[in-house]
Order: C-alpha cells, then structure tokens, then sequence
C-alpha cells in the first residue's frame, strides 16, 4: 500500500493485531482482572481486529526465569481465550531462552492460533533449529526481530538467511522507540523483499509509534500491532484506535475505530498503569536502551554517582549490537575510572 494524494491505496490485505492483554500487562506488573479480561476479550471478539495476543508480556513462560509470573497462567489464558474468541485467531509471545517447545503445543493443542517468537536479529542463526521446529508443533509461527534498530539493515537481512518459508512472517520491533518513519520504511522494504508477510511492532518513547505504524503499512508490511488507549511496556505502544481511526479517514472504517475508542476508554479506566519515568524514557529512545535495563541503568548511576545518559551513551559503544548486562558493568567502570 501507498500513502498518495491523501488516501491509502491497499495493494493487500492489512490487518491490525491487538496485544493489549500481551503488551499491555507490562503496565500493570503482569496482574490482571479476570473478570476485566473476559469482557474486553469478548467485545473484541465482534469488532473486525484481525487477531488477538494474550499472555505474559515478556513472554510464554517467562517466569521460569524468575521473572514475577502474570496471575494469570498460560492454561487460564487458554481457556478464556477459547471461550470469549470465538470468531477469530488468538496467540501469544514466546522466547527461545525460556519458552519450551512442549508448551507451545499444548497450548495449540488447547486452541492458540499463532505464536510469535522474539529474540534479537544476532540471534536468529542460532536459534534456527528452535523456529523450525515450532513451526511443527504451531501452524503459524511469526519471527519478531526485537530490537531491530540496533541492527544495521543489510546485517539484519543477511542474519535471516536461514529462516525458511514455513515461518508464516517476519517483524519489525522498534522495542526502542527511536525509529523515526524513513527508518522504518527501510527496514519494513528490506524484509519485504525476502518475506512476502511482515509485521511491524512500535513503541510510544518518542511519539512516533501511530505514524511508523502507518509507515509500516506504507513500506509493504501487512501487520500491525498496537493496543487500546496504546498502553503497553513503558512509554506504550501504537493506539489501535487510532490506527483504526486514520485508516477510516485514509480509505474507509475497516476496523470499527468507534467501538475501538470505547474500549480504549474501558481499558484507561480498568487498567492503572504504573507511572514510569519519563526522563528514562526518552534517553532510552535516542540513545538506544531497551526500558528493561533502566532499573540496572539507575542503580548503576547511583552506585558509581554517574550521568544516567553518558553511562548508557558508553554501553552503547561498548556493545557489537545491544546493550548486555555486563555492558552496563564495564561503562560504569570505565566512566568513573
């Protein structure tokens, strides 16, 4: 599709993915309302969104790392997903360092869809046993390339080799928040032209997420996910509403943008996200730092009494692509040297 003389010319079919109940959790420490969920997911359920993500927000089995578990488990989410999405496909995250391939087929075995497997583009060469074999156990298996800035287009292109065609499609994650639109558009075009399905997964830390979404769409991609009233792990993600609202003024009301503003409505209500710093935010986004290690980054900051932004500015030069843990440590050291 193109953006051209005020209208979006479809050359396919787009499809929005809802992962307020994925995405979201973040903002409210993987704890959730049963009772809220049921509801929301039934509503959602009439509206034409093309598909839903539920779960962890880190991702099936996350807690196995120790990470604090969703009140909700994985079962649970199956069976209230099976009972409330009747009418269209729900799926979830899962991550290759602690989601096992077992649970993913049991959870297709209890009716999951999709699963979308996250790991960083450097990543992909060594876990291409683990795609394909998901594939076996899951009919649609989507590859989310986190952190995709900090990879360079051609690198990140060429680290996909190996990724054969029974992986339904390819994402694009500004896990971020930094990608600007020209950005995007590269990144999105580039996949595009090995991989007939992409996706593209945008956060809010610099206010681009709703315009690199449509970018996305401009550049090839077929999805994308966003979530009501756009909250999501830090700064949020695209607001569906909104996408939904500028696709109606571009072309027409695919995804009924005025039911998905009244529940944009029901989850700022329902949800009380947890306040997050702003300042982080942002130097996270330019200088290109995923939120997770802020805690880490302030602790670091205090410990060695160091500028936050020049301790994360010199990870950065420390690392082959992002930032690790130890990244962190060494920078710290060095700065106050």
């Amino acid at each position: 599709m193109s953006l051209a003389g005020g209208q979006l010319k479809v050359t396919s079919k787009i499809e929005l993915l809802d992962c307020t109940l994925r995405d979201g959790s973040y903002a409210v420490d993987f704890q959730l309302d049963e009772g809220f969920v049921t509801n929301l997911l039934s509503r959602l359920n009439s509206i034409p969104v093309s598909r839903v993500e539920v779960g962890h927000g880190i991702g099936l089995e996350a807690e196995r790392t120790g990470i604090k578990a969703c009140n909700i488990d994985h079962y649970r989410w199956a069976e209230i997903a099976g009972s409330t999405l009747t009418d269209k496909p729900w799926g979830m995250f899962a991550q290759p360092e602690f989601t096992r391939l077992d649970t993913i087929a049991a959870m297709t075995e209890r009716g999951m869809s999709f699963v979308r497997i996250g790991m960083e583009p450097d990543k992909v060469p060594g876990n291409l046993d683990y795609l394909h074999r998901a594939t076996e156990v899951c009919g649609e298996v989507y590859l989310n390339l986190m952190k995709s800035s900090a990879t360079p287009v051609p690198e990140l292109v060429g680290l996909l080799d190996g990724v054969g065609p029974a992986v339904r499609g390819v994402y694009v994650v500004d896990s971020y928040g930094a990608m600007l639109p020209a950005d995007v558009h590269r990144y999105v075009s580039a996949v595009r032209e090995h991989f007939d399905v992409v996706g593209f997964h945008g956060h809010d830390n610099l206010g681009m997420a709703n315009i690199n979404s449509i970018t996305a769409l401009q550049a090839g991609a077929t999805i994308v996910d966003a979530t009501l009233n756009g909250i999501g792990r830090g700064s949020g993600n695209a607001a569906i509403e909104s996408l939904a609202g500028v696709i109606k003024l571009l072309e027409d009301d695919q995804f009924d943008y005025q039911e998905l503003a009244k529940l944009a409505e029901y989850c700022r209500v329902n949800m009380d996200a947890i306040r997050e710093d702003r300042t982080m935010q942002v130097l996270g986004a330019v200088i290109g730092i995923h939120s997770g290690f802020f805690p880490l980054v302030e602790q670091l900051a205090e410990e060695y009494h160091a500028d936050p932004a020049r301790l994360m500015e010199t990870a950065v030069q420390i690392a082959d692509h992002s930032p690790r843990k130890d990244d962190f440590r060494t920078a710290a050291s060095r700065i106050t040297a």
